[in-house]
């Protein structure tokens, strides 16, 4: 069975096994024959001449998950009471709540928390409305907003389907830096509606996270954003993508001993990951941009691009270089994908300066796999689990708003993600850089706090802080 075994293809088999020799180790045989992978074994009860077993096994998909259990169906002396999906058990109920902070115990706590007493605190807004940063949740609090329209790999979905991975945000924000995020499903896709939404419940967020809205509408409904709202607006498939990979790909020049101004860059994917990469990269310095999309290098002049890529176009690809990504890869020193596996092929990684570096960030299938690569390359990354060095916005986005949330920011600026990116980069110290480390792991939990205060740090120097971090 091709693929990589992955726990959120995971289930427990409650299985009744005849009380005799041998009977578990035929169990055990028929799942890795299955080519799955055997984890906890639990015993739940034991009846006359029956062991009742509570058995995980790990799968690299949906059908090889049911072909495990048909396999142990199969088997004589086995009876599968159920299968319980682990993933899908997770998620039962949601995974996310609202608890309140203050005790209501007894009248008087009732009488401050609530009516009468809260009326003085609207009052005292009222008339001061900048007291809403520190008497109400506004302070730590962003609002995660989506469509639908561009979840995961699974594309449009709508707001309901989206509604899991937002909650799935929420609680990364919480656990990784202590902000309060709530998910917002919006049931229309027109710009100026989200827009319209999102201002409206504006006054009750520190900061707006964008997730998942299709490209090139979110473009257009962050710029709106951001020219209407005094808050963060941060588009983190964009910018939180951006920030992970130039903080990965510094620590990878380092290993292979290269300097970001002279190495040729090429990329494929021109979405709004790939535009905003290319941007943060030329801000920390990037010397050669070559950007490809299905039809080939993004060059001045060429037809049918849209007004993003002809803007695109306009700051990178200085020679108006043509070609597909394969032959333009002859010579580089990075590769950057983000966009889809069969982006570029072996040959054309094979093609490229000695200590490459490739980044192959399409998920969950990279533009190539890891093991199909030649030899030679310096340094790799994807955005999985499963392999070393895993990009993932996780590292970015609660560290970012934790700062931007610290000093009251009024906005995300350019000098805040570079930062971020430089105090990723610098979390793993110089003697501990390798080829298979050069992107701290996501459960590093000193990362969100170093992110958190260079981002604030950068907030007061750029002249968004609207108080000083304590």
């Amino acid at each position: 069975m091709s693929g990589h075994l992955s726990p959120s293809f995971s289930a427990t088999l409650r299985v009744h096994l005849s009380d005799s020799p041998g009977s578990f180790a035929r169990l055990a045989q028929a799942v890795g024959e299955a080519g799955g992978l055997l984890g906890a074994i639990d015993i739940v009860r034991v009846e006359p001449g029956v062991k009742v077993r509570d058995v995980t096994v790990e799968a690299t998909g949906a059908e090889h998950l049911e072909a495990i259990a048909t396999a142990v169906r199969a088997l004589e002396g086995v009876e599968v009471e159920r299968v319980s999906d682990r993933t899908f058990l997770l998620h039962l109920g949601g995974k996310i709540e609202v608890r309140s902070k203050v005790p209501l115990k007894t009248r008087d706590d009732l009488s401050m928390a609530y009516t009468p007493g809260v009326a003085r605190i609207s009052t005292a807004i009222a008339a001061d409305p900048s007291a809403v940063w520190t008497l109400t949740t506004k302070q730590n609090a962003v609002a995660v907003v989506t469509d639908g329209t561009a979840v995961l790999g699974l594309g449009d979905v709508g707001p309901e389907a989206a509604l899991p991975v937002m909650e799935g945000k929420a609680a990364l924000f919480k656990e990784f830096a202590d902000v309060d995020a709530w998910p917002i499903c919006l049931a229309t896709t027109d710009v100026d509606e989200i827009v319209t939404a999102v201002t409206a419940i504006a006054p009750g967020f520190g900061g707006i996270n964008l997730e998942d809205i299709a490209s090139p509408r979110c473009f257009e409904i962050e710029r709106k954003l951001r020219a209407t709202l005094d808050i963060p607006v941060f588009h983190d498939d964009q910018h939180g993508t951006a920030i992970v990979v130039l903080a990965a790909l510094l620590n990878a020049l380092r290993v292979v001993g290269k300097k970001l101004p002279d190495v040729r860059i090429v990329t494929t994917g021109v979405g709004a990951a790939g535009i905003a990469v290319t941007d943060i990269l030329l801000a920390a310095g990037a010397g050669e941009i070559v950007g490809c999309d299905e039809h080939g290098a993004i060059r001045r002049g060429r037809a049918n691009l849209s007004s993003a890529k002809a803007a695109y176009a306009e700051r990178t690809n200085p020679a108006d270089e043509e070609g597909m990504a394969d032959d333009l890869l002859e010579g580089a020193d990075v590769y950057l994908g983000l966009s889809v596996p069969g982006a570029v092929t072996s040959e054309g990684i094979a093609r490229m300066a000695p200590d490459a570096i490739m980044f192959a960030l399409a998920n969950p299938t990279p533009e190539i796999a890891p093991e199909d690569l030649p030899h030679g390359v310096g340094v790799v990354a994807t955005g999985r689990s499963d392999y070393p060095n895993q990009i993932n916005n996780v590292l970015a986005f609660p560290g970012v708003f934790r700062g931007a949330l610290d000093v009251r920011a009024s906005a995300i600026t350019e000098g805040m993600k570079l930062a971020a990116s430089v105090a990723i980069a610098g979390s793993i110290p110089p003697d501990e850089l390798g080829p298979e480390y050069v992107v701290p792991s996501v459960f590093n939990r000193d990362v969100a706090p170093l992110v958190a205060a260079a981002v604030a740090d950068a907030a007061e120097r750029d002249g968004v802080a609207r108080k000083t971090r304590t």
